[in-house]
């Protein structure tokens, strides 16, 4: 398994604990982080998506699909801008912030593997 494929399945893993706790417990995770309990079914709905993503990074890493590592970064990118944003316009607290470093931190780990992939690749 390549580094940048170990890095994606990483976040897979992280992606698959979010999930689960959104769909089983996700309050508790919501009063963590400053945002209000809720008994609406959207929070679920997401983590049943954010399981889905995870679904696709693991099957992703295996087959070594480097088209969408690159791809990961860009749009692990986007999430902390996307947040940022949403703290900026009052929408949410800054501690969402936070879930956004964590993909952003992916990213980064991804991209250099990606690039020391190719630099070993063309020496």
């Amino acid at each position: 398994m390549s580094k940048a494929a170990m890095t994606v399945k990483v976040f897979a893993g992280y992606l698959l604990l979010l999930g689960l706790v959104l769909v089983l417990a996700p309050n508790g995770l919501l009063r963590a982080f400053g945002l209000p309990p809720t008994g609406e079914v959207w929070i679920r709905v997401v983590g049943m998506l954010v399981l889905v993503l995870a679904f696709y990074y693991w099957n992703a890493a295996r087959a070594e699909l480097k088209g969408f590592f690159r791809w990961s970064v860009a749009a692990r990118t986007s999430v902390l801008l996307f947040f940022i944003a949403f703290v900026v316009a009052g929408l949410a607290p800054p501690t969402l912030i936070l879930f956004g470093m964590i993909d952003l931190a992916g990213a980064v780990w991804t991209a250099l593997a990606l690039r020391g992939e190719a630099a070993r690749q063309a020496a």
